[in-house]
């Protein structure tokens, strides 16, 4: 059985202890309440990044003499081209010593009658088609041409429309422009026959848009019969 001196020194001991231990929980709280309310505290081991004052650099904007004025570079002297016909030599212009500028000939499109977006670029011409479908010979009867915009840029995707009668037979055939190359990057095709047939002004051509409303005038054009124009070539042109 213990005596009452040791159980008294025991619970002397514990009683020290649980002052010590609220002592330190006061003391923690105290430091969480200071910290939680100022973070940038010494008491806290973890402080917060300082924000860095953002400098904002003036923009420097140019200053001009109150008279001061814009003034525009000297102008360049141009030429003016001469245009010329395909059957015309092409002329030599010469500017200066050190250059020559050579002129371009162009064709001037044929007007259409209506307002419209497209026209001819040159009467139908017919040719042999030896010089597009040579494997063919005499046996077909063709037309093709090609299209371009007005910076003679090619302007694919235009449907083209061919209608009219060939050797009593009706024509009614439909192509878009970019679907034979062989003619220009814009370039149509359609057979009208097997063998070469003569006709007067019993075919047209016409260029549409996508909604099929006319994008050109028909433009009716005579076959031949013999193999030397068994091809005929019709080019159109943008002209608004």
């Amino acid at each position: 059985m213990e005596t009452e001196a040791p159980k008294r020194k025991n619970d002397a001991i514990w009683n020290v202890l649980s002052i010590a231990l609220v002592a330190a929980m006061l003391i923690v709280g105290i430091i969480f309440i200071a910290v939680f309310l100022n973070p940038g505290s010494a008491m806290n081991p973890f402080p917060p990044d300082e924000f860095r004052e953002v400098v904002v650099i003036p923009t420097i904007k140019p200053t001009y003499p109150a008279t001061w004025t814009p003034t525009a570079p000297p102008p360049t002297a141009t030429v003016e081209p001469t245009v010329a016909t395909p059957t015309q030599e092409v002329p030599v212009v010469s500017a200066t010593p050190e250059e020559i500028i050579t002129v371009i000939p162009t064709v001037t499109p044929i007007p259409g009658g209506h307002g419209y977006t497209f026209a001819v670029q040159t009467d139908p011409s017919p040719i042999s088609s030896i010089y597009y479908r040579p494997e063919w010979g005499c046996d077909w009867l063709g037309l093709a041409g090609n299209t371009v915009d007005l910076q003679n840029s090619p302007v694919t995707g235009i449907r083209v429309q061919v209608g009219g009668f060939l050797s009593g037979n009706k024509v009614d055939l439909l192509s878009l422009t970019g679907t034979a190359l062989q003619y220009g990057r814009a370039g149509y095709e359609f057979t009208l026959a097997e063998k070469p047939a003569i006709s007067n002004g019993k075919l047209w051509i016409q260029l549409l848009d996508q909604s099929d409303l006319p994008l050109s005038d028909k433009i009716y054009f005579d076959t031949f019969d013999t193999c030397d124009k068994n091809l005929i070539i019709i080019n159109f042109k943008q002209v608004r």
